[in-house]
């Protein structure tokens, strides 16, 4: 027999593994699925590991599949596939998922907020689990039908249905929005809203309204455009270009709006910021490609992925999700100043 013809050697299994790690296959199994937590001892877990990468052993995923009653796949569902926070998020779940072997689908859903169909002919049949990002509380009727285990992420906390949640802490980054301005002698705002009806959009507003609450000079008008650039101008143009007091703050729902308000202060031949004050909410790339650049929450997008992905995976072995909102952070940049009247006195 030729070289050609000799058989390819066999691949190792998970028995050679435990053989060459001094253990049994059930603990080999524990391991390389990362449930060896509590069960199994560090030192061990470690020398499992190491036997592995050794011998080269990959586990068949086909044959742990059939055996679990798995497919080791995740659908996320987001509104739009065009706005970057979703590309991020969907980069934390997919870099989570690629270390426990699972894949990530992603999927659109119609007309933004939903409803969502099936997008497969039975999603039982072909997912382990969904994970929802920033979705209208009825836009997931039909994978609620498939009965598969639901992580909302940017959701209504109190929302039915979902096995688990992950926020971000969008009030207090509202909060450090309004007390930045304040600061800066700001007290007659427009709140450039957006139209879309979710949850994380109803809560901006709402806390924007609470923080000026007890100022007792401050003003705030709101005014709701969709999300796209030419609303948050031509929004932002209708506010500016009429009679009386002018607003000396804009306050915007998501950079892309915010973006347009900069575009309406600069038409109507007005300065950011020294006549209009505009903030963003999100910290897209797009925040730091305007001129002056925006002063914005940042999001930390990709961690929301993360850890809706690692709720998904602690929902399917009957583990509790991680608690707690994850924390957002202001970002000071050009777009922001003291009001006119305040400058000049300054």
């Amino acid at each position: 027999m030729t070289s050609a013809q000799q058989p390819a050697p066999a691949r190792p299994t998970s028995r050679d593994v435990a053989r060459a790690a001094g253990v049994s296959q059930a603990t080999v199994s524990l391991v390389l699925g990362d449930k060896w937590h509590g069960r199994v001892s560090d030192a061990t877990a470690q020398r499992v590991r190491e036997r592995a990468t050794e011998l080269d052993y990959r586990p068949n995923l086909a044959a742990r599949s059939l055996r679990l009653g798995r497919t080791r796949t995740a659908l996320l569902v987001v509104p739009a596939l065009t706005n970057e926070f979703f590309a991020r998020v969907y980069t934390g779940a997919a870099a989570v998922a690629a270390e426990h072997d699972f894949g990530v689908v992603l999927y659109p859903s119609p007309d933004g907020t939903g409803p969502a169909r099936d997008p497969f002919a039975s999603a039982r049949a072909a997912l382990d689990g969904v994970i929802a990002s920033s979705m209208a509380a009825d836009a997931l009727g039909a994978l609620h039908g498939a009965e598969l285990p639901l992580v909302m992420l940017d959701s209504d906390p109190s929302g039915p249905e979902a096995a688990a949640h992950v926020n971000l802490d969008i009030t207090d980054g509202m909060r450090q929005v309004v007390e930045h301005l304040l600061s800066l002698g700001h007290r007659r705002f427009v709140h450039l809203a957006s139209a879309v009806d979710t949850w994380t959009f109803a809560v901006r507003a709402q806390a924007l309204h609470d923080a000026l609450r007890n100022v007792p000079d401050a003003v705030v008008d709101t005014v709701r455009a969709p999300l796209d650039v030419r609303a948050g101008r031509e929004a932002t143009a209708r506010v500016l270009d009429t009679d009386g007091p002018r607003p000396t703050a804009i306050v915007c729902d998501d950079d892309i709006l915010a973006a347009g308000a900069c575009k309406a202060v600069r038409r109507l031949g007005l300065r950011v910021p020294d006549d209009v004050s505009v903030t963003g909410f999100d910290d897209l790339a797009l925040a730091t490609a305007v001129e002056p650049e925006l002063t914005t929450v940042s999001l930390p997008a990709e961690r929301v992925g993360e850890r809706g992905m690692r709720a998904l995976l602690a929902v399917l072995d009957g583990r509790p999700a991680e608690p707690g909102s994850l924390p957002v952070e202001l970002v000071v940049r050009g777009s922001t100043a003291p009001p006119p009247v305040v400058a000049a006195r300054s």
